[in-house]
């Protein structure tokens, strides 16, 4: 099966000034990434803050451009950004943002603001779309009579669902969120993780869904990619990645993840804090914080390649029996 979309050595650099008279330092915001979808599968991405997650998902839509690599969907090549083709385009992928409030239009009253993808994409006659406005609401689990509202007047979780509506107007056919829970109460998170399950599974839809909240990811991913600073670490189904880590990153966060009746035994604590991205250490970009390692850690960057069935790593050192570290 054709992936929905795919990238390949993907790769993003900001130039960064720190001071007035500074000179401005390179950081590897995505540092060559491939990564694939298909069609209806769910790819979790997770990672600490500054992993360049964010960004990952930005480019993976067109929104940010590429500075190296390419972005394939449907088998095509990403359009130049802000070609016709490109505009065309967004109709088939959508983005969820981290703020419902900053995402909506203050101004314009939520009905408005879900009509407004049908008409910049011509989708239906326009005496169809109140229906598919009303169609939306219900489907993501909002009253008729909030359609007149104005996004202050909703709460958070009602603010998300009108975010989620908006996207799925165009009934697109990859959606990236990026943090869409992260703002939330954590009952209300579940009402809406479990909402976009249940919408994929009725419409099909492929996910890219970036987290930092690996029970969230958990619960909605069928594969994980963790990242750390720009690069992926591990990549393997979501069931493995959370029964077996194998990378010590991924063994780190998994085993931050709480179970309900136990202590978190054998929790592995990092020390120090991420590198800084405009000077990355030589070698392994975790080694500072890697308790297992060795010289050729220090010296020589790991490529990510395939240790196990359907699982790859970027390590060195793979740590063996592959023990689990969280139920």
């Amino acid at each position: 099966m054709t992936p929905l979309i795919q990238a390949t050595n993907l790769a993003r650099i900001y130039q960064v000034r720190r001071g007035l008279f500074a000179q401005p330092k390179p950081v590897r915001a995505v540092d060559g990434v491939s990564l694939a979808v298909m069609p209806g599968e769910t790819l979790g991405i997770v990672g600490e803050s500054g992993s360049g997650k964010s960004t990952l998902g930005r480019m993976l839509l067109g929104i940010d451009q590429l500075q190296a690599g390419e972005v394939r969907f449907e088998g095509r090549a990403m359009p130049e950004l802000r070609t016709a083709e490109w505009r065309a385009l967004r109709a088939k992928m959508q983005l969820v943002y981290q703020d419902p409030l900053a995402a909506l239009d203050r101004r314009l009253t939520i009905a408005s603001q879900l009509a407004e993808p049908l008409e910049i994409h011509r989708i239906i006659p326009k005496d169809q779309r109140p229906a598919r406005v009303a169609e939306l609401m219900v489907a993501v689990g909002l009253r008729q009579d909030q359609a007149g509202r104005f996004p202050h007047e909703l709460s958070g979780g009602q603010r998300q669902r009108a975010v989620i509506a908006r996207a799925l107007a165009s009934r697109p056919k990859l959606l990236v969120c990026d943090e869409p829970v992260s703002a939330l109460d954590v009952s209300i998170q579940a009402q809406v993780v479990n909402m976009l399950r249940q919408l994929q599974e009725q419409n099909g839809i492929a996910m890219v869904f970036i987290s930092h909240d690996l029970k969230v990811v958990r619960n909605i991913a069928d594969r994980v990619a963790v990242m750390y600073l720009g690069r992926i670490v591990e990549e393997a189904s979501s069931d493995v990645i959370f029964r077996s880590p194998r990378h010590p990153y991924t063994q780190a966060l998994v085993s931050s993840v709480p179970v309900p009746g136990k202590l978190l035994e054998g929790r592995v604590i990092l020390q120090g804090e991420p590198p800084n991205p405009a000077n990355r250490p030589a070698g392994c970009a975790f080694h500072p914080r890697c308790s297992i390692a060795r010289d050729i850690c220090r010296s020589t960057a790991p490529v990510l390649r395939q240790i196990e069935n359907r699982r790859t790593a970027a390590c060195h050192i793979v740590a063996d029996g592959a023990v689990p570290v969280a139920a």
